[in-house]
């Protein structure tokens, strides 16, 4: 038991560490390696919401898609994640277009 426990945790180690990788609407390969992500059960709008706080980077999963928006302050990440209706204060807030070029990532 202990040999093959031993063995399960050499093979863990020795195994590489993947981070996730998404595509977004635009067809840009985004690592989530240093966002912190969140799966959104009470929305029927979001499904998943992504954050860099470093380089204040949000990536939303909407209706099956990812998108990415850079200069998003935490404080409006913060106002999303607590608002009532997290769709609705994406719609009027975050989403292209509601916010235009706002949160437009230049990469």
């Amino acid at each position: 038991m202990v040999r093959a426990l031993a063995l399960l945790l050499a093979q863990l180690a020795a195994a590489p560490v993947v981070s996730e990788t998404v595509e977004t609407g635009e067809r840009h390969l985004v690592d989530l390696g240093t966002f912190e992500c969140r799966d959104i059960t009470r929305s029927t709008v979001l499904q998943r919401v992504c954050y860099d706080s470093t380089r204040q980077d949000l990536v939303v999963a909407a209706g099956g898609t990812y998108d990415r928006y850079c200069g998003v302050t935490p404080d409006t990440v913060e106002r999303l994640l607590d608002a009532p209706s997290m769709g609705q204060f994406f719609n009027q807030n975050i989403r292209r277009e509601a916010a235009g070029s706002r949160y437009d990532c230049h990469v």
